[in-house]
């Protein structure tokens, strides 16, 4: 409910719009993507066959709630087009990754190893970004 005007001067900063794309993103009652497939995608992405993980990885995506599909689309259409210009951002599709995984893919509990499944919610997010127009 809450009002904002985007031409108050603070919305210019770069920082400040990436920053509330995160938390809305963190602040949903259920990730980009669902709880149901955060398991199929860390399976997925330890897949070593590099041709099958890409099928199983499109595969996943295309199963995801509409919704969730479409706003994934949009999102890393926009994050592929933040990493082409990485010499001026310094946001490579390391850095994109390293910023978004643990915000659009995270495990329903936090049980387990943490650390471990930063890395390849990580990994998921650089894939999709690499693999942008095979997947989508």
């Amino acid at each position: 409910d809450e009002q904002l005007d985007l031409d108050d001067g603070h919305w210019e900063d770069i920082h400040v719009v990436t920053g509330a794309l995160k938390l809305f993103l963190r602040e949903l009652p259920e990730p980009l993507v669902p709880f149901s497939h955060f398991d199929k995608f860390i399976v997925a992405i330890k897949i070593q066959d590099l041709s099958l993980r890409g099928r199983c990885i499109r595969d996943l995506v295309l199963s995801l709630p509409p919704a969730h599909h479409d706003t994934m689309k949009v999102l890393f259409r926009h994050l592929c087009r933040v990493v082409e210009h990485k010499e001026e951002n310094r946001m490579s599709v390391q850095s994109v990754a390293i910023v978004f995984g643990p915000t659009l893919l995270r495990p329903a509990s936090e049980e387990g190893n943490m650390a471990m499944h930063m890395v390849f919610q990580n990994q998921v997010v650089e894939h999709i970004l690499n693999h942008y127009g095979y997947i989508f």
